[in-house]
């Protein structure tokens, strides 16, 4: 059997589907209290609107796409592609199969089990690193392969999500190794969204496969937004 890139989707689909989170009161500017500042967040995913680009390769095949995505809680996950290059097959069986994925966990209402909450995971705070950001460390309830191990950095006044990092707590497939997520937010209107995700895995017997996908927003929650600095 000749290893894809679809067995490594689901789990991407059901990760990157997971909402922006709110931000909840400032607490006291101590990084002991950030774990306690992030949990509190309300995890209600509002409205976006959002151009994507997704970037993907494998072994000598290259592909990329654009697109604009939307949310909104009464009529769910939608996109519409824009712009695309590259190799077909990675287009295709890759970039468009996991927009669809998406909308498919959204759908299913599977994205509480990858949420950033109790239920799923236990958090320990690890200091204070370089950048002044809290590390927190995260360690799967489960072995389950959309679940992460690894850490988060937050912003030790107000608890808010900068980057997440670590490797799927259990291998989608026998043909993914070291399937490794990082993934950056941002404040955008006072809610803290995703705006970028990257993934690299080793397939066996192909090498290095990755993936990369980054957001413009340009609505969220009802409110217009001005694009990021650099994007």
């Amino acid at each position: 059997m000749r290893p894809r890139w679809n067995v490594i989707l689901s789990v991407l689909a059901a990760f990157v589907a997971l909402g922006p989170l709110t931000l909840g009161a400032s607490g006291p500017d101590a990084a002991d209290h950030s774990i306690e500042q992030f949990l509190a967040r309300g995890d209600a995913q509002p409205a976006y609107r959002a151009t994507r680009r997704l970037d993907a390769a494998s072994g000598t095949r290259t592909g990329w796409l654009e697109a604009i995505t939307e949310y909104a809680p009464d009529t769910g996950f939608h996109y519409e592609v824009t712009a695309e290059g590259g190799s077909g097959y990675i287009r295709a069986r890759v970039l468009r199969a996991l927009l669809e994925g998406e909308g498919e966990a959204i759908a299913r209402g599977e994205t509480g089990r990858s949420s950033l909450d109790h239920a799923n995971y236990t958090f320990q705070a690890d200091g204070i690193d370089e950048d002044g950001l809290a590390n927190v460390l995260l360690s799967p309830r489960r072995r389950e392969r959309i679940l992460v191990a690894g850490r988060m950095f937050l912003q030790p006044e107000d608890g808010r999500l900068v980057r997440l990092q670590g490797r799927l707590a259990k291998s989608p497939s026998f043909w993914i190794k070291n399937a490794e997520i990082t993934r950056s937010y941002a404040n955008i209107t006072g809610i803290v969204v995703p705006v970028a995700l990257e993934s690299r895995a080793q397939i066996r017997f192909l090498g290095l496969a990755t993936l990369q996908m980054r957001y413009i927003y340009t609505h969220v929650d009802g409110h217009a937004v001005d694009p990021l600095p650099g994007t």
